[in-house]
Protein backbone atom coordinates (compact mmCIF):
# COMPACT_ATOMS: atom_id res chain seq x y z
CA UNK A 1 0.00 0.00 0.00
CA UNK A 2 1.56 3.78 -0.61
CA UNK A 3 1.47 6.22 1.00
CA UNK A 4 -0.21 9.96 -0.20
CA UNK A 5 2.08 12.34 -0.65
CA UNK A 6 1.60 15.91 -1.74
CA UNK A 7 3.92 18.01 -3.31
CA UNK A 8 3.72 21.69 -2.22
CA UNK A 9 5.78 24.62 -3.74
CA UNK A 10 4.24 27.37 -1.56
CA UNK A 11 3.16 28.01 2.29
CA UNK A 12 -0.26 28.28 2.64
CA UNK A 13 -0.87 29.10 6.51
CA UNK A 14 -4.08 29.60 6.91
CA UNK A 15 -3.05 31.80 9.84
CA UNK A 16 -2.05 28.62 12.15
CA UNK A 17 1.61 29.55 12.04
CA UNK A 18 3.34 30.04 15.29
CA UNK A 19 6.48 32.26 15.43
CA UNK A 20 9.48 30.47 17.45
CA UNK A 21 12.15 33.35 16.45
CA UNK A 22 12.08 36.73 15.33
CA UNK A 23 11.99 35.48 11.94
CA UNK A 24 10.88 31.55 12.43
CA UNK A 25 7.76 30.29 12.20
CA UNK A 26 6.25 26.87 12.64
CA UNK A 27 3.49 25.20 10.71
CA UNK A 28 1.65 22.18 11.28
CA UNK A 29 -0.78 20.67 8.34
CA UNK A 30 -2.79 17.74 8.08
CA UNK A 31 -1.00 14.62 5.55
CA UNK A 32 2.41 14.07 4.22
CA UNK A 33 3.54 17.15 2.30
CA UNK A 34 6.50 17.61 0.59
CA UNK A 35 8.25 21.11 0.63
CA UNK A 36 11.91 22.82 -1.39
CA UNK A 37 13.99 23.04 1.61
CA UNK A 38 16.36 26.32 0.94
CA UNK A 39 15.03 27.65 -1.78
CA UNK A 40 12.78 30.91 -1.74
CA UNK A 41 9.13 30.50 -2.16
CA UNK A 42 5.92 31.92 -1.38
CA UNK A 43 3.86 32.35 1.92
CA UNK A 44 0.47 33.01 1.37
CA UNK A 45 -2.49 33.27 3.96
CA UNK A 46 -4.83 31.45 1.58
CA UNK A 47 -4.25 30.41 -2.16
CA UNK A 48 -6.38 32.67 -3.18
CA UNK A 49 -4.95 35.62 -1.78
CA UNK A 50 -1.62 37.32 -2.96
CA UNK A 51 1.80 36.64 -1.63
CA UNK A 52 2.22 38.06 2.04
CA UNK A 53 6.03 37.33 1.32
CA UNK A 54 8.84 35.05 1.37
CA UNK A 55 10.37 32.16 3.28
CA UNK A 56 13.51 29.66 3.16
CA UNK A 57 12.04 26.49 4.82
CA UNK A 58 14.46 25.25 7.19
CA UNK A 59 13.06 21.82 8.34
CA UNK A 60 10.24 19.23 7.21
CA UNK A 61 8.81 16.76 9.74
CA UNK A 62 6.53 13.66 9.40
CA UNK A 63 4.54 12.33 11.74
CA UNK A 64 1.27 10.69 12.44
CA UNK A 65 -0.01 11.67 9.28
CA UNK A 66 1.07 15.63 9.70
CA UNK A 67 3.48 17.82 8.50
CA UNK A 68 5.36 20.92 10.66
CA UNK A 69 7.08 22.82 8.78
CA UNK A 70 9.88 25.25 10.00
CA UNK A 71 10.43 28.22 7.64
CA UNK A 72 12.49 31.53 8.03
CA UNK A 73 10.92 34.34 6.83
CA UNK A 74 13.29 36.72 4.73
CA UNK A 75 10.66 39.14 3.24
CA UNK A 76 7.48 40.54 3.93
CA UNK A 77 5.25 42.30 1.64
CA UNK A 78 3.81 45.19 3.76
CA UNK A 79 1.04 47.66 2.85
CA UNK A 80 2.49 49.95 5.61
Amino acid sequence: MGMPLELNTLIVTKGNEKRIGENLFVLVKEGYRLYPIEIPVDVRKTLDTISNGTALIKKVEWENSRTTLTYQLISLNSTN
